[in-house]
């Protein structure tokens, strides 16, 4: 495999629980210190494609501008933008439009190979799946061969 140190290293985040709205946590690793006895608490981390794929995620669920203070203006997405409408094929191809630009700013994408929008199966007929839509990523990684593949995961609007 290629090397990927340009894929960068982070924090790995963890799903906490998803009632009402995701929540993520910082995750936390043990491991041993030669010479000390007892295992050390510390940080978990994610490198290389995992990173990306963390990353991506995170882009996607931060809305654009929430970081301004920060100096990124530009960071996150516009998906926020669509909750409440309905799900219909305007909206999704707003969904992939929004994701689409929201990748592009991602220094460590070489391209974007697939966006995949659709409803969740039975949405048409089914009270509580009708405003949920699933979502699949495919990018390509600068300087690897193999890409990066995210979901299906659900969006709901």
């Amino acid at each position: 495999m290629a090397d990927e140190r340009q894929l960068l290293t982070d924090i790995r985040l963890g799903l906490r629980h998803q009632q009402f709205r995701p929540v993520y946590t910082v995750d936390e690793e043990q491991r041993r210190v030669p010479g000390q006895s007892g295992l050390l608490r510390d940080l978990a981390t994610v490198s290389g494609r995992d990173n990306l794929a963390q990353a991506i995620f995170m882009r996607l669920l931060t809305p654009r501008g929430e970081l301004s203070e920060l100096a990124h203006p530009e960071y996150g997405s516009r998906l926020h933008e669509l909750i409440g409408r309905v799900n219909s094929e305007t909206t999704r191809n707003l969904i992939k439009l929004f994701i689409l630009e929201s990748l592009q700013a991602e220094p460590r994408i070489a391209e974007i190979v697939e966006v995949t929008v659709t409803p969740v199966e039975g949405s048409r007929t089914r009270q509580d799946v009708r405003h949920l839509v699933n979502v699949l990523l495919r990018v390509q990684p600068i300087a690897t061969t193999a890409s990066v593949t995210i979901g299906p995961f659900v969006l709901e609007l």
